[in-house]
């Protein structure tokens, strides 16, 4: 883990791992702080993110009423269970879990989703180029312009897609 305490501009401070059994593998679980609002962010990481190719990973920005309360109005819930199970197929990879919400659902306007914090949990953790599960276009600009290099996309297909 990168010590990120002292980088200039840093928006996360990273705080502290923990295993984390899921029905899908054993993670480890990296917990971010941002300083500007206090939200937390996570990380789920499997094997050895520096070694060999770019991982895969996926970020993920949180949908309280999908991902937690089951909403039949995205497909949020499905694309994180979807990521997961991919990932966990895996040895090796990351999910990040923004604390963010903003597809125009719960009275969000339609995309206020933002990745900078993405760029800097991923700094912190040393990875640098990802192959990422996404449909978002606009995600893999967002990353690339802030410094991330993206090697590949995979597309997200969910059974509510």
């Amino acid at each position: 883990m990168q010590d990120t305490a002292n980088a200039p501009a840093n928006l996360v401070d990273y705080v502290t791992s923990c295993t984390l059994p899921t029905p899908w593998a054993q993670f480890t679980l990296h917990a971010f702080v941002e300083h500007a609002t206090g939200k937390e962010h996570l990380a789920m990481t499997l094997g050895d993110l520096s070694a060999g190719e770019p991982p895969l990973a996926r970020i993920h920005s949180e949908c309280l009423t999908g991902d937690v309360m089951g909403s039949l109005r995205c497909d949020c819930r499905d694309q994180l269970e979807v990521a997961l199970q991919h990932l966990g197929s895996m040895p090796r990879g990351l999910l990040l879990y923004l604390r963010q919400e903003g597809r125009g659902i719960g009275g969000f306007r339609d995309d206020e989703r933002d990745y900078s914090i993405a760029t800097h949990m991923l700094a912190s953790l040393n990875v640098g180029s990802v192959r990422l599960m996404t449909n978002d276009p606009k995600k893999v600009r967002q990353l690339e312009q802030r410094g991330i290099r993206i090697s590949g996309r995979l597309p997200m297909i969910s059974s509510a897609s």
